[in-house]
């Protein structure tokens, strides 16, 4: 009989095969059905499974450190101490479940680094070149990917989940294939023989057979390097396509108590319209609840103008994301007729456009998603911040304009400035499909036949999910994520916070809401109900406006139902606003706000009417009652 061969490390991933090498076969098979059942729901359910998953990370951190220290592998004191670590937090994720799963990204992320540097010590054993090398590619590979679990943390428990998942079913699958052989031989063939014949078969493998291995060890190795490399570059193409927030809008030390005051201000490096000169400023403003803040805005400014105050255009941008960096003056485009309807039409006019990014926008803080009082406290406050900088150009005398969640700010504008800014005169609001009420529109989303389909099923309506509860969870105290949320899935939900629809990064979102499993939607329970329920509620535009309302919307809207839009038209005429509105044939959510849009003619004429320049009827609604009467006869 041939020399044994040299005691050889075994790879992390090997280390529960290994705990159970010598069970009798009918352990095998339990064992082996039980792993291979437990991968395959992981792998289907990632996220219907979080406890089982966090439950067998913890055992499988458990058994990996035992399975070092019971078989002597960890011979050194670097390789005990990681088994030991191993051991350690294994038990830690158990002990602390309930906890773990909100930190479960960060556990496998541990777990990944803590296995790599464990390897990288397993790879200076005696060993073979090939295995060394492929254990050397594993211990980089899962170092890589655990540093950069940390900078993706949503998507870290889909994709490690798998891979956890994955290597589960192989191991359950060959333990299995195990079993079967131990419980077809002799019952005679046991124990010490069953040893000598393993050791007889590896003496007598080939020279080929060990070339073929090496060959293999060596091509996995080059598709671990390749993974990681891959997995870095991509994260360096996320990371790039992320807006970068610069200094200028970092408050300072000392920020005047006042609200509307200008703190900085500096020329806007986009685009700048034809004829028009563009600054960002910074400046103090009152968040959602009346707390200081502060915020950022364009200021846009024609150049050649009619001599005296010009009015102003309070522009109120709709849905970017809810990201710091989702501010619009981050944008190249922001100042320019795509972002801004009838811009150069305004601009023409002498008309001064002010564009607030709202608070939590550019300048830190809690971004106020359709939370009435946070985003028309920032729009007003842009104004007055803007009057202080131009002191001799910007007249008291105003326009809101809003689209979509603009259109929100935009009534609220209206609804709040008599109190808020007494020193603005606000004369009209013109909105282009607005979220009027936030809670009719939750309940439309979250509905079978809503405009954006069931709520388990949309990726985009996940991810507009959350852009409003969590805000809403940050601003009002009783708004509790756990009511609302998958256990364990708050930072999921929170991350899919942090990127903006622009960016590249968007598709970690978009891949994460993804994988939520049909059966276990990312959200529970009735998101129009309780706390939020109430202030979804509460943030609806109801007026009084006391000035003329232009709401136009397209009959194609597929964000928000048309019928609402015509639901708040008349309730606004029944409540004696004078209203305008118009319906447009085909056009979709955004449609309305492009260039080319058959309503920018009417919003200009509009607007000038409303500033005294025009003669466009304001009042729709006697065609509205006389249609009804008309119905009714």
């Amino acid at each position: 009989m041939s020399a044994p061969h040299p005691r050889r490390p075994l790879p992390r991933w090997s280390a529960l095969p290994g705990l159970v090498a010598k069970a009798p076969p009918f352990v095998l098979a339990i064992v082996g059905a039980v792993a291979l059942l437990l991968g395959l729901l992981v792998v289907a359910r990632p996220l219907t499974s979080l406890v089982v998953l966090t439950v067998y990370v913890g055992l499988s951190a458990i058994a990996s450190g035992v399975a070092d220290l019971v078989g002597r592998r960890a011979s050194t004191w670097p390789q005990r101490a990681f088994a030991g670590a191993w051991i350690v937090v294994g038990l830690a994720v158990l002990i602390g479940l309930g906890r773990s799963l909100e930190l479960l990204p960060s556990v496998l992320a541990v777990l990944l680094i803590l296995g790599g540097l464990g390897s990288l010590v397993d790879a200076f054993g005696p060993s073979v070149a090939s295995r060394r090398v492929l254990i050397l590619a594993w211990a980089a590979a899962q170092i890589a990917f655990g540093v950069l679990a940390l900078t993706w943390p949503d998507v870290t428990v889909l994709v490690v989940a798998v891979v956890f998942g994955v290597r589960t079913i192989l191991f359950g699958a060959t333990t299995l294939v195990r079993a079967l052989r131990g419980l077809r031989a002799p019952a005679s063939r046991g124990g010490d023989a069953a040893r000598a014949d393993d050791e007889d078969a590896v003496s007598s493998d080939t020279a080929t057979q060990r070339a073929w291995a090496a060959a293999g060890r060596y091509a996995l190795s080059a598709l671990l390097v390749a993974a990681s490399v891959g997995g870095w570059w991509l994260d360096g193409w996320l990371e790039d396509g992320a807006p970068v927030v610069d200094a200028f809008y970092d408050p300072p030390a000392v920020v005047p108590y006042e609200h509307g005051r200008i703190i900085r201000s500096d020329a806007f490096v986009g685009q700048n319209p034809p004829g028009a000169q563009v600054t960002r400023i910074l400046y103090t403003t009152r968040d959602a609840l009346g707390q200081p803040a502060v915020a950022s805005a364009l200021v846009i400014v024609p150049e050649e103008r009619p001599p005296g105050v010009r009015p102003v255009i309070a522009w109120n941008h709709g849905t970017t994301g809810v990201a710091r960096g989702c501010a619009p003056s981050l944008r190249d485009a922001s100042a320019t007729k795509w972002a801004i309807p009838a811009l150069d039409d305004a601009l023409a006019k002498g008309w001064i456009v002010v564009a607030s990014d709202y608070s939590g926008q550019g300048a830190p803080g809690v971004f106020p998603y359709l939370i009435g009082r946070g985003e028309a406290r920032s729009s007003l406050d842009a104004v007055l911040a803007a009057r202080e900088l131009y002191a001799s150009t910007l007249s008291h005398r105003m326009v809101a304009w809003g689209h979509s969640q603009g259109g929100h700010a935009a009534l609220w504008v209206s609804q709040i400035a008599e109190d808020y800014a007494p020193e603005l005169d606000v004369l009209g609001t013109a909105v282009l499909a607005p979220v009027a009420d936030p809670l009719a529109l939750a309940g439309e989303m979250t509905s079978s036949d809503g405009a954006a389909g069931p709520v388990e099923g949309g990726a985009l309506l996940s991810i507009l999910t959350a852009w409003v509860l969590v805000p809403y969870a940050d601003t009002y105290p009783d708004v509790d994520l756990g009511r609302y949320v998958t256990p364990g899935a708050e930072a999921i939900v929170r991350e899919m916070t942090q990127r903006c629809p622009t960016e590249p990064g968007v598709v970690v979102s978009v891949a994460t809401a993804l994988g939520v499993s049909e059966d276990r939607p990312l959200y529970l329970g009735d998101l129009t109900a309780g706390p939020l329920g109430e202030h979804l509620g509460d943030n609806a535009a109801n007026g009084p406006w006391g000035t003329p309302l232009l709401v136009a919307w397209g009959d194609a809207d597929e964000v928000i139902p048309p019928r609402l839009q015509q639901d708040f038209v008349d309730q606004a005429c029944a409540d004696g606003e004078q209203v305008r509105w118009a319906v447009y044939g085909g056009y979709d959510h955004l449609a309305t706000l492009l260039p080319r849009s058959r309503f920018l003619p009417l919003l200009v004429s509009w607007t000038d009417t409303v500033l005294g320049a025009g003669d466009l009827p304001l009042n729709d609604c006697e065609r509205l009652t006389a249609t009804a009467q008309d119905a009714i006869g």
